[in-house]
């Protein structure tokens, strides 16, 4: 039997990489899916390869007005919903001397206050059992250069779910993180990197993972599953590594 037949999940940043990857093996597993994200164009296509059981409303989770949109869209649809992966989240690099106002505020408003009011704002149509997963990176608990800002962004997250775990238990909501390690997606394009510091980015991050290589959005797919479904009915709070063993050793 499919892992979320009869369920009903909303993906935010559902449109690429690890957002899409995980749209497309909720709905294979029996759910009805929403997926947001900020280019319709890139909805459009996500739809096209999902192939039925989705709706993509258009939206950024940085503004409140957009969410109330998304939100308001289940409501009318659905009444209620059960799985949220608040996956929408952005990456730039810059060390401490190069950050400007405008890169934190960039940062932050789409990874922490995006993501929080993704969840707040879920609350009334999300059902009592439901399951919550917050994506979060190893960047939450390792230093890298010119990570600052974006790791700091990652740290709140796993930090939201620790209370979010204690303050929604009354409803026997669970809310747990899964942190990618490095994983092929669209986001190092949207880096503000060259090809070849990419490709020089890439091969040495790539050295550091005892797998040898990056992981890919249908492995961290998995894992949101896996935190999604009752195979995981047990398990509230954790922060999930999908790296292949990159931070262990």
């Amino acid at each position: 039997m499919s892992k979320l037949a009869g369920k009903i999940a909303v993906v935010t940043g559902g449109n690429s990489g690890i957002g899409l990857a995980t749209a497309k093996l909720f709905a294979k597993e029996g759910a009805k899916v929403i997926i947001t994200g900020r280019r319709q164009a890139e909805l459009d296509t996500a739809v096209a390869e999902i192939g039925g059981n989705v709706v993509a409303i258009q939206g950024d989770v940085a503004n409140l007005a957009d969410l109330d949109k998304l939100y308001a869209e289940v409501k009318a649809q659905y009444g209620h919903f059960d799985i949220l992966f608040a996956n929408a989240g952005i990456a730039e690099l810059a060390p401490i001397g190069a950050i400007t106002e405008e890169h934190f505020d960039k940062i932050f408003n789409v990874n922490v206050k995006g993501l929080l009011f993704s969840v707040q704002k879920a609350l009334p149509l999300l059902v009592d059992g439901g399951s919550i997963i917050l994506n979060s990176s190893i960047a939450n608990s390792v230093g890298m250069e010119a990570f600052g800002v974006y790791s700091a962004t990652k740290a709140a997250v796993r930090s939201f779910a620790r209370t979010w775990t204690a303050e929604l238990k009354g409803r026997k909501i669970r809310v747990n993180v899964v942190s990618p390690g490095p994983i092929e997606t669209p986001i190092f394009d949207k880096m503000g990197l060259s090809v070849e510091q990419i490709s020089s980015f890439g091969e040495n991050i790539a050295s550091q993972v005892p797998l040898g290589r990056f992981g890919h959005p249908d492995e961290v797919a998995q894992a949101v599953l896996f935190l999604a479904s009752s195979d995981s009915s047990y398990v509230a709070g954790v922060d999930l590594y999908v790296d292949g063993g990159m931070l262990a050793v």
